[in-house]
Protein backbone atom coordinates (compact mmCIF):
# COMPACT_ATOMS: atom_id res chain seq x y z
CA UNK A 1 0.00 0.00 0.00
CA UNK A 2 2.89 2.47 0.74
CA UNK A 3 4.36 1.94 -2.53
CA UNK A 4 0.80 3.66 -3.85
CA UNK A 5 1.89 6.77 -1.45
CA UNK A 6 3.54 9.85 -2.90
CA UNK A 7 7.35 10.05 -1.60
CA UNK A 8 6.40 13.16 0.19
CA UNK A 9 3.84 10.93 2.24
CA UNK A 10 6.09 7.86 2.34
CA UNK A 11 9.56 10.32 3.77
CA UNK A 12 6.99 11.38 6.15
CA UNK A 13 6.40 8.03 7.59
CA UNK A 14 9.48 7.17 7.48
CA UNK A 15 10.58 10.15 9.39
CA UNK A 16 7.46 9.56 11.94
CA UNK A 17 8.61 5.72 12.54
CA UNK A 18 11.80 7.32 13.10
CA UNK A 19 10.84 9.74 15.67
CA UNK A 20 8.93 7.02 17.23
CA UNK A 21 11.63 5.00 17.59
CA UNK A 22 13.70 7.72 19.31
CA UNK A 23 10.99 8.43 21.47
CA UNK A 24 11.10 4.78 22.40
CA UNK A 25 14.63 4.90 23.08
CA UNK A 26 14.90 8.31 25.26
CA UNK A 27 11.52 6.63 27.35
CA UNK A 28 13.95 3.23 28.03
CA UNK A 29 17.02 5.99 29.06
CA UNK A 30 14.94 7.77 31.19
CA UNK A 31 13.49 4.58 33.09
CA UNK A 32 17.22 3.22 33.55
CA UNK A 33 18.42 6.63 34.68
CA UNK A 34 15.35 7.03 37.01
CA UNK A 35 15.66 3.66 38.52
CA UNK A 36 19.65 3.94 39.08
CA UNK A 37 18.83 7.39 40.87
CA UNK A 38 16.47 5.82 43.30
CA UNK A 39 19.32 3.16 44.28
CA UNK A 40 21.43 6.02 44.52
CA UNK A 41 19.35 7.44 47.07
CA UNK A 42 18.17 4.74 49.08
CA UNK A 43 22.06 4.05 49.48
CA UNK A 44 22.91 7.65 50.32
CA UNK A 45 19.94 7.24 52.94
CA UNK A 46 21.90 3.90 54.29
CA UNK A 47 24.99 5.00 54.19
CA UNK A 48 24.15 8.50 56.44
CA UNK A 49 22.35 5.69 59.25
CA UNK A 50 25.87 4.44 59.50
CA UNK A 51 28.86 5.40 62.43
CA UNK A 52 31.49 7.64 61.10
CA UNK A 53 34.12 4.49 61.80
CA UNK A 54 32.07 2.20 59.99
CA UNK A 55 33.67 0.21 57.53
CA UNK A 56 32.52 1.56 53.82
CA UNK A 57 33.21 -0.32 50.29
CA UNK A 58 32.24 0.84 47.12
CA UNK A 59 32.65 -0.35 43.85
CA UNK A 60 34.83 0.16 41.24
CA UNK A 61 34.89 -1.66 38.17
CA UNK A 62 34.92 -5.45 39.21
CA UNK A 63 36.98 -4.24 42.40
CA UNK A 64 35.55 -3.30 45.62
CA UNK A 65 37.53 -0.80 47.22
CA UNK A 66 37.33 0.19 50.98
CA UNK A 67 36.56 4.07 51.71
CA UNK A 68 35.07 6.50 54.30
CA UNK A 69 31.49 6.69 54.70
CA UNK A 70 32.39 10.56 53.85
CA UNK A 71 34.05 9.56 50.92
CA UNK A 72 31.27 7.44 49.96
CA UNK A 73 28.95 9.65 50.67
CA UNK A 74 30.33 12.22 48.68
CA UNK A 75 30.69 10.07 45.68
CA UNK A 76 27.08 9.30 45.49
CA UNK A 77 25.95 12.77 46.11
CA UNK A 78 28.19 13.44 42.89
CA UNK A 79 26.75 10.48 41.06
CA UNK A 80 23.31 11.94 42.39
CA UNK A 81 23.61 15.42 40.85
CA UNK A 82 24.99 13.23 37.20
CA UNK A 83 21.83 11.73 36.82
CA UNK A 84 19.55 14.17 37.82
CA UNK A 85 21.23 16.71 35.20
CA UNK A 86 21.17 13.45 32.50
CA UNK A 87 17.14 13.00 33.52
CA UNK A 88 16.37 16.97 33.08
CA UNK A 89 18.60 16.68 29.58
CA UNK A 90 16.41 13.85 28.77
CA UNK A 91 13.21 15.39 29.41
CA UNK A 92 13.70 18.00 27.35
CA UNK A 93 14.78 15.85 24.36
CA UNK A 94 11.66 13.70 25.17
CA UNK A 95 9.54 17.12 24.77
CA UNK A 96 11.15 18.12 21.66
CA UNK A 97 10.64 14.76 19.97
CA UNK A 98 7.39 14.43 21.23
CA UNK A 99 6.38 18.21 19.40
CA UNK A 100 8.03 17.02 16.56
CA UNK A 101 6.43 13.61 16.54
CA UNK A 102 2.47 15.46 16.63
CA UNK A 103 3.64 18.01 13.61
CA UNK A 104 4.63 14.56 11.75
CA UNK A 105 1.42 13.15 12.55
CA UNK A 106 -0.51 16.02 11.69
CA UNK A 107 1.61 16.36 8.39
CA UNK A 108 1.01 12.80 7.75
CA UNK A 109 -2.63 13.39 8.46
CA UNK A 110 -3.19 16.05 6.10
CA UNK A 111 -1.48 14.68 3.22
CA UNK A 112 -3.66 10.92 3.72
CA UNK A 113 -6.65 13.51 3.92
CA UNK A 114 -5.51 14.87 0.52
CA UNK A 115 -4.23 11.74 -1.09
CA UNK A 116 -7.73 10.04 -0.11
CA UNK A 117 -9.80 12.65 -1.45
CA UNK A 118 -7.59 12.59 -4.25
CA UNK A 119 -7.80 8.89 -5.03
CA UNK A 120 -11.94 9.07 -4.37
CA UNK A 121 -11.50 11.49 -7.78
Amino acid sequence: MSSELPPQVQNQLAQLQQVQQQAQTLAMQKNQIESTLKETETALEELEQLSGDAVVYRTVGDMQIRTTKDDAIEKLKERNETLSLRLQSISRQEERISKRFNQLQEQVKQAMGTQGGYQAQ
